[in-house]
């Protein structure tokens, strides 16, 4: 996706907060405008949308019925994929969920946002959320709900929220059951549901019927579908008997209490872990559907921009690997669902073009009629939902960093994706491996050392050398 915006960050000796306010003033007077000279959004609609972002954890790009699972059932998802846009070329830019999340809510790589792994400091100083701009910029109502885990421990202060729900047990990653909540830095102490995925979506619901005179715009955030996989007890047991065959032929005797992700906490075989998962992803497309049909109830769904994400995706077996940290396809690619009634000319559509978690900012940013900011490094995919002609990107690169102890021994490195191929570049240990996704989709025939690999390296080493200057990636 050409990208003609300074990626440099703001001009002129202003602070990056100073300039969000210059923004916002001159969005206030009516000149802010988009980046585009078709001032899309702001030409095409009677007000601003609503927006909806949920973001679930370790949600895999192929695991909905939209996507052609074999047994999962995701009616709500499905709906807003035949009702909206599915992107079926969308990628993590670090396949890890606090990086993630801080590339989702900052529109920067993790290079440039600093929060490299799951330990890594969120810093409060220098990160401008969406949500902030929305709200400093556009009189947004804003909600962060659920899942925070930068950096672990404790709650930022988020500024531009209005309210913002949390937990902070296991480090951030919460409990699927009485997991103590905090609303606006207060342990909440009334009577509230046990089960997690459904307590957060009950915070949603009242934050949604609240009554307003402008948009709102929330991030819900859940702990599911990250382990210890423990779905609802109505679901339990729910695919017990679905034939898994169709996963990697190695993953019915793959133990994951062994090898190199053994501290993602669960033990045993693969197949029964693999279940509940799914029936964890079942239970968020529930609750899905009620906030779905709260916004139908009130007549504001078309009105409401939805998204939905994974942060991540995940690994079962293929490669002789668990969980996420590798830069292969089952890692990086994620769910990416966007439904706007108002405005999508194309319901139903499937979009290859390749989109990121940094993209989502800035293209939220110009749905609400507002410049996406100077130091977001992602590219607004707002012209993809209006045309399916829209040009995409060429390629991208990935970043992943040392991560302990929880994929310790998953080395630093970086690769390219392009539409075709896959080149990676290892720090240390590895030596680096290069895949025709056309020829090869599993990943399985490293090109390196072959003529053919020969014959490609050295213009993606360039390309990938050269995409890490543009960024300032280390």
């Amino acid at each position: 996706m050409s990208d003609k915006r300074n990626k440099s960050g703001f001009n002129g000796g202003l602070t990056r907060r100073d300039a969000l306010k210059v923004i916002g003033g001159a969005a206030a007077l009516g000149i802010g405008g988009l980046p585009f000279g078709e001032r899309l959004f702001a030409q095409t609609l009677p007000k601003r949308p609503n927006i909806l972002f949920v973001l679930t954890d370790d949600h895999r790009w192929d695991c909905m019925g939209a996507m052609g699972h074999p047994f999962l059932k995701t009616p709500t998802m499905d709906r807003i994929a035949n009702e909206g846009v599915l992107f079926e070329n969308a990628f993590v830019t670090t396949s890890l969920c606090s990086p993630s999340r801080a590339s989702f809510l900052t529109g920067q790589y993790a290079s440039t946002h600093g929060v490299i792994n799951n330990f890594s400091r969120w810093d409060e100083d220098q990160n401008i959320t969406f949500l902030q701009h929305l709200k400093e910029a556009a009189g947004y109502d804003t909600a962060f709900i659920g899942k925070w885990h930068m950096p672990g421990g404790g709650l930022p202060n988020l500024p531009g929220v209005d309210l913002f729900i949390s937990f902070t047990k296991k480090d951030g990653q919460g409990d699927y059951l009485n997991c103590p909540i905090y609303k606006n830095g207060d342990l909440v102490t009334e009577p509230r549901n046990p089960y997690i995925t459904e307590d957060l979506t009950d915070y949603a619901l009242e934050y949604i019927s609240k009554e307003r005179s402008g948009p709102f715009a929330l991030y819900l955030s859940h702990k599911a579908v990250h382990h210890d996989w423990r779905p609802p007890q109505h679901l339990a047991g729910m695919y017990k008997d679905a034939d898994l065959s169709f996963l990697a032929p190695e993953s019915d005797t793959f133990d994951t209490w062994t090898g190199n992700n053994w501290l993602e906490g669960t033990m045993g075989l693969m197949h029964p872990v693999y279940r509940r998962y799914c029936e964890c992803i079942t239970s968020v497309d529930e609750q899905l559907g009620r906030i779905v049909a709260l916004l139908e109830e009130k007549g504001i769904l078309d009105d409401t921009v939805i998204v939905y994400c994974g942060d991540n995706g995940y690994i079962w077996g293929e490669h002789r690997l668990y969980a996420k940290h590798w830069p292969y396809e089952e890692s990086i690619r994620i769910p990416y669902l966007v439904r706007y009634g108002r405005f999508l000319p194309e319901p139903g559509r499937r979009a290859d073009q390749m989109v990121l978690n940094i993209d989502l900012a800035p293209t939220l940013m110009e749905l609400a009629g507002i410049r996406p900011a100077a130091s977001m490094q992602g590219d607004s995919f707002a012209p993809i939902l209006r045309s399916a002609d829209a040009a995409g990107r060429d390629a991208f690169i990935y970043e992943l960093f040392k991560d302990f102890p929880f994929g310790g021994r998953v080395p630093t490195h970086k690769a390219l994706r392009t539409e075709r191929y896959k080149y990676i570049e290892w720090e240390e240990c590895r030596t680096p491996e290069l895949y025709d996704l056309v020829s090869d989709p599993r990943e399985m025939k490293n090109l390196v050392g072959t003529g053919e690999g020969e014959r490609l390296t050295g213009d993606l080493a360039n390309e990938l050398a050269a995409l890490k200057e543009r960024y300032s990636i280390r």
